[in-house]
């Protein structure tokens, strides 16, 4: 609102107003306003919750070898991260542009959809939540959503990239002056660096182009159910889920600006997008309110994130590289949540496989994969058979645990970005 506001004022020559124009200034001042929305909100907000007595039903204590106790800590902190997000966006973003609207619209999807579970957890004191094909089907409905935004909205176009070879040694990379709909997508590690889910399935002849679209609204519901879930189980440890989605966010706002500008996407070659300047704001505003939350959150934590924060994260994550047509970076850049979501998908099926021959067995000592970290052997099954039981040897205290995460997590988004260069 504020940006319409000052782009008024531009017309009658208003000193200052024209700052209003540039992303570098809207960016960070979206970053300064959520940091401190959230730090000032969150403190008034953990007040209400203590007053009213609503906090997080206990958790296990046995799971802690150091014997932390967490009583009595109010959850549904996602509330205040959602908070810090629209309140900049909605006051510094273009509400016109296509790309702001669908993750505000994801913003407040997936913050009722955790809500409700985190309302079930916390009032009715049922620690299971909402059932998990409620949240299965919220998320494919909002990949629905999106994928289908993206395949009917006129705005939602792209300039593709080509290689343009002059004197036969220097080469030089240019977009098509048109801008177009298109099923391309961004690939590391290939030497043209695009992949058109078209070609993926051109053996439907004349349909392609149609089984194409279909094919990328599959991938988005797919991309969506799996990064928000991936972040939901990274949210166990205090500042977890918050830094590690903080150091994606900043990478995913790196990729944005770069294909935004289209002399940076010529230098990394990567299709440019007009308008997804816009989502740098979204995503600077995101980044702050991370950073401010960690600031109640870090160990030890005076809220915890809850299903309320922990899936909006992981679903913007998500639609932030499917609209920059990066989402073939994800298992990269979120490898943290990939890695979680693995070793709960393999633990469960080994588990099954072995009770089905009438043995105990498990590959990990406790999953998700940062809880086998700080398990003691005394705290192992007794008879159960543990591919890992003796890895790591001792145990490492949660703080330790969350910030060789958040190491991870930078590697890692400094190899998605190091991946558009090396092909």
């Amino acid at each position: 609102m504020l940006y319409y506001f000052f782009r008024f004022l531009e017309q009658f020559g208003v000193p200052g107003s024209g700052l209003w124009s540039y992303i570098s200034f809207r960016s960070l001042l979206a970053m300064m306003l959520a940091l401190v929305i959230s730090a000032w909100f969150g403190e008034y907000f953990i007040k209400w919750m203590k007053r009213h007595n609503i906090s997080e039903v206990q958790r296990d204590a046995s799971v802690d070898p150091f014997g932390v106790q967490k009583k009595n800590v109010p959850s549904m902190g996602g509330i205040i991260i959602i908070v810090s997000i629209l309140v900049p966006c909605l006051l510094l973003g273009r509400l016109r542009n296509i790309y702001m609207i669908l993750m505000l619209v994801t913003t407040v999807w997936l913050g009722l959809l955790g809500f409700l579970d985190d309302y079930i957890k916390n009032y009715r004191k049922n620690k299971e939540g909402l059932p998990g094909r409620y949240k299965i089907v919220g998320q494919v409905l909002l990949g629905l959503f999106v994928g289908l935004t993206l395949y009917l909205s006129p705005d939602a176009v792209i300039r593709e990239n080509i290689t343009v070879r002059q004197n036969g040694n220097v080469t030089e990379i240019a977009h098509k002056s048109e801008a177009v709909k298109s099923t391309k997508t961004t690939i590391p590690f290939f030497k043209n660096n695009n992949l058109d889910y078209t070609e993926l399935v051109s053996f439907c002849g004349k349909y392609k182009t149609m089984a194409g679209w279909i094919l990328f609204v599959l991938v988005t519901v797919f991309v969506i159910t799996a990064v928000s879930n991936g972040a939901n189980l990274n949210d166990g440890m205090d500042g977890m889920a918050a830094g590690n989605s903080a150091i994606i966010c900043i990478a995913l706002g790196i990729l944005a600006y770069v294909s935004s500008h289209i002399e940076f996407a010529g230098y990394l070659n990567v299709m440019y997008i007009p308008g997804s300047q816009e989502l740098v704001i979204f995503i600077c505003a995101m980044v702050g309110a991370l950073i401010g939350f960690l600031w109640y959150n870090a160990y030890p934590a005076q809220i915890f994130m809850g299903d309320t924060g922990s899936l909006t994260i992981g679903g913007l994550i998500a639609v932030l590289a499917i609209i920059i047509h990066k989402e073939l970076l994800i298992p990269i850049l979120c490898g943290v949540f990939l890695i979680e979501s693995l070793s709960v998908i393999l633990q469960v099926e080994y588990f099954k496989w072995g009770k089905r021959k009438g043995i105990c067995q498990r590959i990990f000592k406790r999953t998700p994969i940062h809880d086998n970290f700080r398990t003691l052997p005394e705290q192992l099954v007794p008879g159960c058979r543990y591919v890992f039981g003796n890895w790591p040897r001792g145990v490492w205290h949660e703080s330790k645990i969350t910030v060789r995460f958040w190491i991870t997590s930078i590697l890692l988004a400094a190899a998605t970005i190091i991946t558009l260069k090396i092909r």
